[in-house]
């Protein structure tokens, strides 16, 4: 990880190269802030690095460069494979190389290093209109780091409770929807009225804890990360905070309505245990919503309702985002594609192969994307409830998280330290952390 990066444009390798060959035809042509102008005929291609993993939107993925290319037959773009495990990392290596990808896909709370350190693109002044207006404010602030757009977010989605609908039935509890979710409290009793025999309420997937804890904390209030008037970030851990936290402590430790078996889990691996009626309800991703669909066992009767709302529904989430190297010498041509890639029938094909939720809003009405079918009404309705996790804009959060909050949170979930602990864990030593980010 850069410490002592400087904010600014870099001349690397590969950008001295494209200016050194761009020379003669750049000097006939007017500065253009938004890169290099392509001399008329030329051809020229964009390497689009992108994340898509699932079968279908891979296809989708690749379908839409594709039919950009046959549109375009100046302007190709070249698909190259990423994976999300790896990334930070080879974004990393790419940028200080000088080879990264023109157009990069990613998520947006992993750009605020690259955004600082001038390995992104602004794309403020590049953004076309319709797509400015087309994704709401709230959505754009997942991009925006120092006031400038880094990264345009397409895909969203909200965490939710899958349940087995049968154990709902018989235990008597209230059917949360969109409309009238259960208070924290209200799913705390529900968790214990679920609870019998040799089936837990709830199992609490939480291999990677930071970012659920995070999120879901959004909606008693918590924010964790404080921004103070010198411009710098300072971590607290006060009661707003400590809410969602507490509950799944106490679930799992005091109430024993929640499997401490799956606090080490990540989300797939909880779905055997659902489906065998271990547990029966999940707080999953939405896009889980395909795995259990493929493979649940015939018959089974699952259902999507609402995370717990606190003094809101809101919760945090970072989107998948879209982003312009700042070396890429076309940024013109490479903002054209996004916004072929994300006008509203191709994000609603990109929505549907993930899973996911647009963040664009006449995507977001489309038929599609409303049917009872996979509960897929219920997780648009949440999409207005969807706001900039805490941990968007800070440099150094990986690292806060990798070292700080990841094992106190791990300990205090599964009961080996306390409340204080935690507590003393996330501000003392993470306030260290920032710090080294933040001088």
């Amino acid at each position: 990880m850069r410490h002592d990066h400087v904010p600014g444009r870099r001349v690397t390798r590969r950008g001295l190269l494209a200016a050194a060959a761009a020379l003669p035809a750049a000097a006939l042509l007017p500065g253009c802030s938004g890169g290099r102008r392509r001399p008329p005929g030329d051809r020229i291609t964009l390497r689009f690095q992108s994340l898509a993993w699932q079968k279908d939107s891979l296809k989708a993925n690749k379908q839409l460069v594709a039919e950009w290319n046959r549109q375009h037959p100046d302007i190709r773009v070249q698909y190259v494979q990423g994976a999300w495990s790896t990334v930070h990392d080879q974004l990393l290596t790419s940028f200080e190389g000088g080879e990264a990808p023109d157009i990069i896909h990613d998520a947006s709370d992993d750009l605020a290093d690259f955004a600082y350190g001038g390995d992104l693109a602004d794309l403020t002044a590049l953004l076309p209109p319709r797509l400015k207006r087309d994704i709401p404010q709230r959505s754009w602030e997942t991009g925006t780091f120092d006031g400038r757009i880094h990264g345009v977010p397409f895909l969203q989605e909200p965490r939710v409770l899958i349940a087995n609908r049968a154990e709902l039935h018989r235990s008597g509890v209230r059917i949360p929807t969109p409309e009238h979710p259960w208070t924290w409290q209200e799913f705390e009793e529900a968790a214990q009225r679920l609870t019998r025999g040799t089936t837990y309420g709830v199992a609490w997937p939480l291999k990677e804890p930071v970012s659920a804890t995070l999120n879901l904390a959004l909606s008693t209030g918590g924010r964790t990360f404080h921004r103070r008037r010198d411009g710098k970030v300072e971590v607290r851990f006060d009661a707003v905070d400590q809410k969602v936290p507490r509950t799944i402590h106490d679930q799992v430790n005091v109430a024993r309505s929640a499997s401490r078996t799956t606090l080490g889990m990540g989300g797939s691996d909880t779905l055997p245990g659902f489906f065998a009626g271990r547990y029966a309800m999940v707080p999953l991703g939405f896009s889980y919503r395909q795995q259990i669909a493929q493979q649940a066992p015939k018959g089974f009767d699952w259902t999507v309702l609402p995370a717990p709302k606190g003094t809101a529904l809101d919760q945090g989430v970072s989107p998948q985002t879209l982003s312009i190297a700042e070396d890429c010498p076309y940024k013109e041509e490479a903002m054209a594609f996004i916004d072929f890639f994300l006008s509203p029938p191709n994000m609603v094909r990109l929505a549907l192969g993930d899973w996911l939720l647009p963040t664009g809003q006449e995507a977001l009405k489309d038929p599609a994307l409303r049917v009872a079918a996979y509960d897929w009404a219920t997780g648009a309705a949440l999409a207005e409830s969807l706001r900039s996790a805490p941990a968007q804009s800070v440099r150094g959060y990986p690292e806060w998280k990798d070292k700080v909050a990841t094992p106190g949170l791990q300990e205090y979930y599964s009961g080996a330290i306390g409340l204080d602990a935690l507590r003393k864990r996330l501000v003392e030593d993470g306030n260290l952390v920032l710090a080294r980010y933040q001088r």
